[in-house]
């Protein structure tokens, strides 16, 4: 079974717009770190995704072991994002789905293979399984970010600012 591991930002960002069985859809064993889900469910509260994550049997918790790594990485990232990479190193995961810039470059530099959000929407799309241009603008709605050059990549069009 291919091992996934996912930052929070996904999770968050999938839940608002009412995408978040999508994970399940691509990823029938999806790892987070005991740091992200600290941040989506334990902090989150009664935030999105909280309670998604914490009813997801098909999502696992799990601990990572090289510590001084994850502290390494936190003088550059977030605490969630720097325990979702060494996770993905530790599972030899096929895997990470991460949103933030940084903590792409960084696991990329680290050999893993990496998506986010878009790229799995962009997933879902080919499999017909979401209008792609609404779903980004949902997601743009609830606040991610995304620049219009990316924007006009992906769905194709000349103005960010369309009938909004």
């Amino acid at each position: 079974m291919m091992t996934v591991v996912c930052n929070s930002t996904p999770l968050i960002a999938l839940s608002r717009i009412g995408r978040f069985k999508l994970l399940k859809t691509y990823f029938d064993d999806l790892c987070v770190p005991q740091a992200v889900y600290d941040e989506v469910v334990t902090r989150g509260g009664n935030l999105y995704g909280a309670d998604e994550v914490r009813s997801a049997e098909w999502i696992k918790v799990k601990e990572v072991e090289n510590k001084l790594a994850v502290d390494s990485l936190c003088l550059m990232l977030d605490r969630g994002e720097s325990e979702a990479i060494v996770l993905a190193k530790e599972q030899n995961a096929a895997l990470l789905i991460i949103d933030d810039g940084d903590g792409r470059r960084t696991a990329r530099s680290l050999g893993l293979k990496i998506t986010g959000t878009i790229g799995l929407l962009l997933l879902a799309a080919e499999d017909n399984n979401l209008d792609l241009k609404r779903t980004i603008d949902d997601l743009m709605a609830v606040g991610f970010r995304l620049g219009e050059k990316e924007y006009r990549k992906i769905v194709g069009e000349t103005d960010l600012n369309h009938d909004r």
